[in-house]
């Protein structure tokens, strides 16, 4: 079985990070629940919800990535999901440095055998498909699992099954709350 991840919410829980960051940012008192909420659609979205300039964006992934180096984990039972699949390919909007930091520190970065930062390599951010069409000319891809909408929407329009982690309130073929529960549902859905 081959998967196409995501990183942010995904693979790791780096939400805590993405909140801290984004309220110092915006330095303001935000409610962090309410923040979550948007940023789980986007950080765009979240952008103009509080009417941050974009121009910002850069401070923000300075102060994510501070802030990832502290807050973020992998998630729990992800190394035994990770050893049972036979590729595992990461596409996210998280720069490459502080991508492969994370993996390094957790020792999860021999599990993958690319990882594609999308504005890094040059491709339209997330839901365009043109990240997961490069990968789809490398490697057969069984499924695509993500957190929100923009990780699933590419995959839709490319028909491959999608996965969502955490989320019951996007689209997606299966949805699934927990990684201990992931390898029983791949061999549950072994003709996917």
């Amino acid at each position: 079985m081959n998967i196409l991840w995501d990183f942010d919410g995904t693979l790791f829980d780096t939400y805590p990070a993405l909140v801290e960051g984004f309220v110092k940012l915006s330095q303001r008192d935000l409610d962090r629940e309410e923040v979550l909420k948007w940023l789980k659609i986007d950080s765009k979205t979240a952008f103009k919800h509080y009417e941050i300039d974009e121009t910002n964006r850069a401070e923000y992934k300075r102060l994510d990535k501070h802030y990832s180096i502290l807050y973020s984990k992998p998630f729990k039972h992800l190394k035994e999901v990770l050893e049972a699949v036979e590729n595992n390919i990461i596409v996210t909007h998280r720069d490459m440095e502080s991508s492969i930091y994370l993996l390094d520190k957790y020792d999860l970065r021999k599990y993958f055998n690319e990882i594609v930062s999308v504005e890094e390599q040059g491709f339209e951010r997330k839901p365009h498909t043109a990240s997961y069409e490069y990968v789809l000319k490398k490697y057969h891809i069984d499924l695509v699992v993500g957190d929100r909408e923009l990780d699933l929407e590419p995959a839709r329009m490319l028909k491959i099954k999608t996965v969502a982690f955490q989320n019951h309130h996007i689209e997606a073929d299966f949805h699934i709350d927990s990684y201990e529960d992931f390898i029983p549902f791949v061999l549950k859905n072994k003709s996917l």
